[in-house]
């Protein structure tokens, strides 16, 4: 983080919003893979193909992208809600613009966050 706080604004922005989108996806893709492998062994196959997995991956497929794009201003359910959303089978038309969109307000929050810290040292020890 100290890199990139010496970075210009923008260019921090770029790099923290690079940065979301990367981590996003490969947790996404996670979830994914791990749906997957429990797909294919016996026992997990009776409880992903019932009429309640059904259901909710509709209603991810459905309102998913709002709640991964909140995700990214929450501290903790990043992670829980981009696996999920995976793993629920959640339609890519769907889950990048979300994503983008999380990617987008997690880098301007800890871009401004990070550029106002370092005004506030450089306030207060003249740096």
């Amino acid at each position: 983080m100290e890199r990139i706080n010496q970075l210009p604004l923008a260019a921090a922005f770029a790099t923290l919003f690079v940065i979301a989108m990367i981590r996003g996806n490969a947790t996404f893709w996670i979830g994914r893979g791990l749906r997957a492998g429990a797909a294919r062994s016996g026992s997990a196959r009776l409880r992903l193909d019932g009429q309640l997995m059904a259901r909710a991956e509709r209603l991810v497929a459905r309102w998913g992208a709002g709640a991964v794009a909140l995700s990214f201003a929450t501290i903790g359910l990043q992670t829980a809600i981009n696996a999920t959303a995976g793993a629920m089978r959640m339609p890519l038309r769907r889950y990048v613009p979300g994503v983008i969109v999380g990617s987008l307000i997690w880098a301007t929050i800890y871009s401004a966050l990070g550029a106002m810290i370092v005004l506030a040292l450089r306030t207060l020890f003249g740096a």
